[in-house]
């Protein structure tokens, strides 16, 4: 019999690993929010000009495309189940491992939606409304308040962008340590090429 032709939204024929699509979205919007943080911190420090007004621009674009990306993973985890941690791994973390592995996961996506939706409610509120890659014209979420949108919207968006950035800082950190320390293949699970030769 003739072998199926492969399914490239299927999950991965390794049950400990996650599939192609959750892999795919991991990775396209770890990139995108890294990028968008530098571009956020770097464009603030700009004099008026058109670079900066392009920036702002961009940084709102990302802004909405990782809110709607985030979006697509939270109904893609909800209806395809992640592989469970394998009992090996799981026996050898201590308990407070665990608990920051699940309280982590769940802080970033929170702050998936928390932090371009507050970018979005500041710029409605500063009176400057979002077109989507500059086609694409997007409700305003509040009405024009700039005292509000400078006092309490701003320093939200700023405070969430900074607490992701952090967070993901430690996802990063305890993907290594599990990788180069503890060498448990835990980050092959998330990893797009299989690694011949991992530990089992």
């Amino acid at each position: 019999m003739p072998a199926e032709p492969l399914n490239p939204l299927a999950d991965s024929s390794d049950p400990q690993r996650y599939g192609r699509v959750a892999m795919a979205l991991h990775w396209l919007l770890a990139l995108m929010i890294v990028t968008s943080f530098c571009v956020g911190v770097s464009m603030v420090a700009l004099p008026f000009s058109p670079l900066r007004l392009k920036l702002y621009n961009w940084h709102k674009w990302a802004g909405i495309t990782i809110l709607s990306l985030s979006a697509v993973r939270l109904l893609w985890r909800l209806s395809h189940r992640p592989p469970p941690l394998p009992a090996r791994i799981e026996a050898a973390m201590p308990g407070w491992q665990l608990g920051a592995h699940r309280a982590l996961h769940l802080a970033m996506y929170v702050l998936f939606f928390a932090v371009p939706l507050l970018g979005w409610a500041y710029s409605s509120a500063l009176g400057f409304p979002i077109v989507w890659f500059g086609v694409l014209p997007l409700p305003d979420l509040l009405p024009v308040d700039k005292d509000f949108a400078e006092t309490v919207l701003k320093p939200m968006h700023k405070a969430g962008a900074f607490t992701l950035a952090a967070v993901a800082v430690l996802h990063v950190a305890a993907a290594l340590k599990h990788r180069f320390i503890d060498r448990d293949g835990l980050l092959d699970r998330m990893w797009p090429l299989p690694r011949h030769g991992r530990s089992s």
